[in-house]
């Protein structure tokens, strides 16, 4: 995996995820990250904080809710 700044906004963000991770941000993948992050008691959650702080946790689940609004509001959303 290329090592590449953490994203501190919600383009840089979206321009990791999907060009360098190659991961599409369908419904279904916003919505299973979010339940993810979500769940403060899960052992990924709990590392990801560790790992990054709270900051860019909270961060990054905005920028989760973000994603699954745009795509809510997308004509394509099914």
């Amino acid at each position: 995996m290329m090592n590449a700044p953490i994203p501190q906004t919600y383009e840089q963000w979206r321009h990791c995820i999907t060009v360098h991770c190659g991961i599409p941000l369908t419904q279904d993948y916003v919505r299973e990250r979010l339940s993810i992050w979500r769940n403060q008691k899960l052992e990924e959650t709990a590392r990801f904080r560790r790992l990054y702080g709270d900051q860019h946790w909270r961060a990054v689940t905005t920028w989760f809710e973000q994603a699954e609004r745009e795509l809510l509001q997308s004509p394509t959303a099914s």
